[in-house]
Protein backbone atom coordinates (compact mmCIF):
# COMPACT_ATOMS: atom_id res chain seq x y z
CA UNK A 1 0.00 0.00 0.00
CA UNK A 2 1.51 2.91 -1.12
CA UNK A 3 2.08 6.01 1.56
CA UNK A 4 -0.23 8.67 0.96
CA UNK A 5 1.09 12.67 1.01
CA UNK A 6 -0.35 15.16 3.20
CA UNK A 7 -0.37 18.70 3.53
CA UNK A 8 1.92 19.04 5.68
CA UNK A 9 4.40 16.42 4.52
CA UNK A 10 8.09 18.41 3.68
CA UNK A 11 7.18 20.41 0.20
CA UNK A 12 10.05 20.14 -2.16
CA UNK A 13 12.86 22.86 -2.73
CA UNK A 14 10.33 24.17 -5.61
CA UNK A 15 7.07 24.00 -3.74
CA UNK A 16 8.72 26.25 -1.07
CA UNK A 17 8.52 29.91 -0.59
CA UNK A 18 11.91 32.23 -0.88
CA UNK A 19 11.95 32.87 2.72
CA UNK A 20 11.85 29.15 3.27
CA UNK A 21 14.53 28.08 0.96
CA UNK A 22 16.83 30.55 2.57
CA UNK A 23 16.83 32.84 -0.46
CA UNK A 24 14.98 36.01 0.96
CA UNK A 25 15.16 37.21 4.15
CA UNK A 26 11.88 38.98 4.21
CA UNK A 27 9.02 39.02 1.43
CA UNK A 28 9.12 41.96 -0.90
CA UNK A 29 12.16 43.45 1.00
CA UNK A 30 15.58 44.21 -0.74
CA UNK A 31 17.40 44.39 2.41
CA UNK A 32 19.86 47.18 1.64
CA UNK A 33 17.94 49.81 4.03
CA UNK A 34 20.01 50.62 7.32
CA UNK A 35 16.84 48.72 9.50
CA UNK A 36 16.85 45.50 6.83
CA UNK A 37 21.09 45.47 7.43
CA UNK A 38 20.64 45.27 10.76
CA UNK A 39 17.71 42.68 11.41
CA UNK A 40 20.12 40.89 9.39
CA UNK A 41 23.12 41.25 11.97
CA UNK A 42 20.42 41.03 14.93
CA UNK A 43 19.06 37.84 13.67
CA UNK A 44 22.46 36.25 12.20
CA UNK A 45 24.09 36.85 15.96
CA UNK A 46 20.72 35.50 17.50
CA UNK A 47 21.30 32.48 15.38
CA UNK A 48 24.86 31.64 16.08
CA UNK A 49 24.12 32.24 20.13
CA UNK A 50 21.62 28.97 19.90
CA UNK A 51 24.41 26.87 17.99
CA UNK A 52 24.08 27.63 14.66
CA UNK A 53 21.09 24.83 13.91
CA UNK A 54 17.56 26.40 15.79
CA UNK A 55 14.42 24.00 14.65
CA UNK A 56 11.46 26.50 12.84
CA UNK A 57 10.35 27.17 16.33
CA UNK A 58 13.13 28.98 17.39
CA UNK A 59 14.19 30.48 14.38
CA UNK A 60 10.27 31.96 14.52
CA UNK A 61 10.85 33.13 17.60
CA UNK A 62 14.50 35.01 17.18
CA UNK A 63 13.32 36.67 13.59
CA UNK A 64 10.37 38.31 16.07
CA UNK A 65 13.35 39.10 18.35
CA UNK A 66 15.13 40.52 16.40
CA UNK A 67 12.54 43.12 14.72
CA UNK A 68 11.75 44.24 18.44
CA UNK A 69 15.59 44.58 18.75
CA UNK A 70 15.46 46.68 15.26
CA UNK A 71 12.65 48.75 16.43
CA UNK A 72 13.64 49.52 20.23
CA UNK A 73 17.34 50.34 18.67
CA UNK A 74 15.47 53.42 16.05
CA UNK A 75 13.58 54.55 19.21
CA UNK A 76 16.00 54.93 21.11
CA UNK A 77 18.08 56.86 18.61
CA UNK A 78 15.18 58.93 17.95
CA UNK A 79 15.46 59.75 22.25
CA UNK A 80 18.96 60.29 22.22
CA UNK A 81 18.20 63.32 19.25
CA UNK A 82 15.85 64.69 21.87
CA UNK A 83 12.72 63.20 20.11
CA UNK A 84 10.01 62.60 22.66
CA UNK A 85 8.98 58.72 22.74
CA UNK A 86 6.27 56.75 24.14
CA UNK A 87 7.74 55.30 26.97
CA UNK A 88 4.90 52.12 27.13
CA UNK A 89 5.13 51.23 23.68
CA UNK A 90 8.75 51.39 24.40
CA UNK A 91 8.52 49.14 27.78
CA UNK A 92 6.34 46.81 26.41
CA UNK A 93 8.59 46.30 23.10
CA UNK A 94 11.34 45.77 25.39
CA UNK A 95 9.20 43.60 27.92
CA UNK A 96 8.52 41.69 25.07
CA UNK A 97 11.47 41.00 23.60
CA UNK A 98 12.81 39.98 27.02
CA UNK A 99 10.48 37.48 27.23
CA UNK A 100 11.22 35.96 23.44
CA UNK A 101 15.25 36.27 24.25
CA UNK A 102 14.40 33.97 27.49
CA UNK A 103 12.05 31.50 25.32
CA UNK A 104 15.16 31.01 22.77
CA UNK A 105 17.80 31.48 25.83
CA UNK A 106 19.47 33.88 26.76
CA UNK A 107 22.77 32.27 27.25
CA UNK A 108 25.46 31.42 24.54
CA UNK A 109 25.53 27.64 23.70
CA UNK A 110 28.22 25.54 22.51
CA UNK A 111 28.04 24.47 18.82
CA UNK A 112 28.75 21.00 18.79
CA UNK A 113 31.82 19.90 16.90
CA UNK A 114 32.22 16.78 18.08
CA UNK A 115 33.23 14.47 15.19
CA UNK A 116 30.85 11.41 14.29
CA UNK A 117 32.72 8.19 14.93
CA UNK A 118 32.60 7.05 11.04
CA UNK A 119 34.69 10.70 10.64
CA UNK A 120 36.64 10.08 13.38
CA UNK A 121 37.91 6.23 12.44
CA UNK A 122 38.26 7.37 8.58
CA UNK A 123 40.53 10.22 9.47
CA UNK A 124 39.19 12.75 8.98
CA UNK A 125 39.00 14.65 11.61
CA UNK A 126 41.31 17.94 11.80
Amino acid sequence: MPATSTALDKPKAQARSRIGNGKALLQNVDGRSTAARRYREVLSQLVSDMGGDPSEAQIIIARRAATLAVWCEQVESEMANGKGINIGEFTTATNALRRLLADIGLERRAKDITPSLSDYVSGKVT
